[in-house]
């Protein structure tokens, strides 16, 4: 019997979960164990899941689990640098020379565990299986508008919040610029075919923000791509990966242009291979802008956890997509886990 334990997420501000109640009884019944973590912030509450016939189990208890549970989160684990002996699934960032990936995977190593990266459950053509992605994008649209409108006030972002849907978060910036009167900014999503782009793309268009979509024929040349400075925002919704071009050099910060604010959804600044050159680090949900030029100003907003401002539709969406996958968990050596566990054999040796 596979024991997944879904532990508690340790970050601030991180109300998602990968597993709905619906979706742990429909494991239950196909023969799974599951135990689920109390929590104080996540957004579905835990007497659902006691109702759905799941373990419960107190808060960050998962270091105690039995050695065989498999233990499902999605944010980072507490950085306390103990070993890690447990088989975890989870957004790991550890596979592109992250600072903080190299010590995750010490951990793995002092350990004996592994990392099966949801980032990297992938389908016979490479396709990811599960993704937060048209939630990411949708959110990060609405932090780099809000980013925009703080600027109008000659401001900077204020801090960002959860949504109790996606409908509350509409209302919220249509009343913000409907004290500009006809005024809007213009956008271009660059990976915006893809589902993070969708989401961004949608959230545009339902705001009236006039929206230039690029994707992959529109950057084949590999640059440099003067248009992205020709407009108020720019969203950045691919991920950084060996040969991904650069689309904002650091030139751009002095360079003469329209661009003034750059939504990094992708949001993956200590890689090497960032096409955003211009900022060094990630935004918080308290300071969701960094100011990297004053005159003209130039505003970044990347915040690496976007779907949790709006919990409730991005777990329900995501859990959807990875529950066929968890019911596989008993093969946990083939298919989607099989090729997770190659990348982290690749990245820990």
């Amino acid at each position: 019997m596979t024991h997944i334990w879904v532990r508690s997420e340790s970050r601030a501000h991180e109300e998602r979960v990968g597993l709905t109640p619906r979706g742990a009884a429909k494991l239950i019944a196909a023969g799974h164990k599951v135990t689920v973590e109390e929590s104080t912030q996540r957004i579905l509450p835990i007497a659902e899941y006691a109702a759905s016939g799941c373990g419960i189990a107190p808060e960050f208890s998962w270091v105690d689990a039995p050695a065989d549970a498999i233990i499902f989160g999605l944010k980072e684990l507490p950085e306390d640098g103990t070993p890690l002996y447990h088989r975890h699934i989870m957004f790991g960032h550890a596979y592109k020379g992250q600072p903080s990936g190299k010590i995750l995977l010490d951990r793995f190593r002092a350990g004996g565990g592994t990392l099966y990266d949801l980032e990297y459950l992938t389908d016979e053509e490479g396709r990811r299986v599960a993704a937060f992605g048209y939630w990411a994008g949708y959110a990060g649209a609405a932090v780099s508008l809000m980013c925009w409108l703080a600027q109008r006030n000659g401001q900077v972002a204020a801090p960002v919040k959860a949504y109790p849907s996606a409908n509350h978060l509409l209302m919220e910036l249509q009343q913000a610029l409907v004290t500009l009167g006809t005024d809007r900014p213009t956008a271009l999503i660059i990976g915006a075919l893809g589902r993070v782009g969708t989401g961004a793309a949608d959230l545009c268009q339902a705001m009236g923000v006039a929206t230039t979509k690029w994707d992959m024929a529109e950057t084949a040349s590999g640059g440099p791509f003067p248009q992205v400075l020709t407009h108020d925002i720019f969203l950045n919704c691919i991920l950084a990966r060996p040969g991904t071009p650069v689309f904002v050099p650091a030139s751009a910060k002095t360079a003469g242009r329209t661009l003034s604010v750059i939504g990094d959804i992708a949001c993956d600044p200590d890689s090497d291979f960032s096409p955003v050159k211009v900022y060094d680090r990630t935004t918080t949900w308290d300071a969701p802008a960094l100011r990297v030029h004053d005159h003209p100003v130039l505003d970044v907003t990347a915040i690496d956890n976007l779907p949790s401002m709006l919990p409730t539709e991005s777990s329900e969406d995501f859990a959807e997509q990875l529950l066929p996958h968890l019911m596989a968990l008993s093969a946990i050596n083939d298919g989607v886990w099989g090729r997770a566990h190659v990348w982290f054999e690749r990245a820990a040796t």
